[in-house]
């Protein structure tokens, strides 16, 4: 453990350049990053890491590469610009522990920006808050590893382990970017990603399944709307039916012992729509656009099973239906839930820092999303920890991240590293 003299000048290196680092995080979160469209943002860091001297891999996703690998989500859309960074710190003499640092600059659409009380890509600073899409989930976390290390070389430090700084995309619908960068051989003694936690480490987590219902109709006039079938109704009844079965995995999840004491762990949105062409036709098709989530320990083939299972009895309950069943297409997201286990040295490292930091006691969470620290703890026994800052409205209207939250997370990270790298005198 580094000296309360040493800690004291790394979390006032911090503090120092804080106006900066909000400065370097509004330049990021202002690049509308979204599915398809991260390539800016992924430049950006690229040209932060060359600027600090890292060592930095910069190479296109290609699928072939990582299709076949554990935890893998299906890949719809154009994927031809897709790209990983990584950033290394390699030490000239070798004492501490290896660590990955990792970030994803991929955002979710912003939806009506009428709707904003300031424009989702103009990011704004207002009563101790940074506004805008991305400020919380995730890229103030990324932006505050990077000032981290900023920090100890400001304190005069070096570490002495091996660092990656990894800025990833495709975290919001399948994982791929992290897979990316375990397929390119990027290993550490842990992991440290930086989502938003309100502070709190993240124990459990939920997987999630993503799939679509493609259900087809019979076209009519609808003067006689009788004589055919509503493909948009048909489609209610389906999610009707789905909701039956959030209902009964979430029975199940009332004896999980992460999960229990949450109400409603398991959460089923139908999340796109689209179907018809005409108002005046009866529709023939309906796509819609589902999200489920699996506790830890549930396998993804075996929920699969029972979507499936549920969707087939649901259409042989419906007049048309039973005779033209929709067609299920898995499109992202299939993964495993994961729960924190064999952490107890950089836990306890973390939980050190954290109380020197922010006083009291680290606090465990359960968490009813998904983070990429599935990858590594599940898939490569890598010591995967989820800790960051306090945000506000993540994926929803003006999304924020609390400033004085961000600053104490970027002084715990910084002094973590101090602590797990190790450091000597620059």
């Amino acid at each position: 453990m580094v000296d309360s003299d040493t800690s004291r000048r790394i979390c006032d290196a911090v503090d120092a350049h804080f106006d900066a680092q909000i400065s370097t995080t509004k330049d990021f979160v202002a690049i509308p990053s979204t599915r398809g469209a991260e390539g800016p943002c992924q430049d950006m860091m690229a040209d932060l890491l060359h600027q600090r001297g890292y060592e930095v891999d910069d190479w296109k996703i290609e699928i072939d590469d990582v299709k076949d690998l554990p935890g893998y989500g299906p890949i719809e859309h154009d994927f031809s610009r897709a790209r990983s960074i990584v950033g290394t710190y390699r030490p000239e003499r070798t004492a501490g522990k290896s660590l990955i640092l990792q970030g994803h600059c991929d955002v979710v659409p912003a939806g009506p920006l009428d709707m904003w009380d300031t424009p989702p890509f103009q990011p704004t600073v207002k009563d101790g808050w940074l506004h805008g899409r991305g400020a919380g989930d995730m890229k103030s976390g990324t932006i505050a590893a990077l000032y981290a290390l900023d920090a100890l070389r400001a304190a005069g430090l070096k570490p002495t382990a091996r660092i990656h700084l990894q800025s990833v995309i495709e975290e919001e619908s399948t994982g791929v970017g992290a897979l990316s960068t375990l397929q390119r051989g990027y290993r550490a003694d842990c992991c440290l990603i930086p989502e938003p936690t309100d502070g709190r480490l993240i124990r459990s987590q939920v997987g999630v399944i993503w799939f679509r219902l493609k259900v087809r109709g019979r076209p009519a006039h609808v003067a006689q709307a009788g004589s055919g079938s509503n493909a948009i109704k048909a489609a209610y009844h389906l999610v009707q039916a789905l909701e039956g079965l959030e209902e009964e995995w979430n029975r199940r999840a009332a004896t999980d012992r992460n999960f229990k004491a949450l109400t409603h762990p398991i959460n089923f949105n139908p999340g796109m729509i689209k179907g018809g062409e005409w108002a005046s036709s009866v529709p023939a098709w309906c796509d819609v656009d589902c999200r489920i989530a699996i506790l830890p320990g549930w396998r993804v083939s075996d929920c699969q099973t029972e979507i499936l299972a549920c969707i087939a009895e649901a259409s042989r309950q419906h007049p048309f239906l039973a005779g033209s069943p929709p067609e299920v297409v898995w499109s992202g997201f299939l993964s495993d839930g994961f729960e924190l286990t064999g952490a107890e040295e950089p836990e306890a490292v973390l939980r050190q820092v954290y109380g020197s930091v922010f006083g009291g006691e680290l606090a465990d969470a359960a968490f009813t999303g998904l983070t990429d620290t599935r990858f590594y703890g599940l898939n490569h026994g890598i010591p995967s920890l989820c800790f960051g800052a306090k945000a506000d409205q993540m994926h929803g209207f003006n999304e924020r991240v609390e400033l004085d939250s961000l600053r104490k997370v970027t002084q715990t990270m910084a002094l973590f590293v101090a602590d797990w790298c190790g450091v000597e005198r620059a």
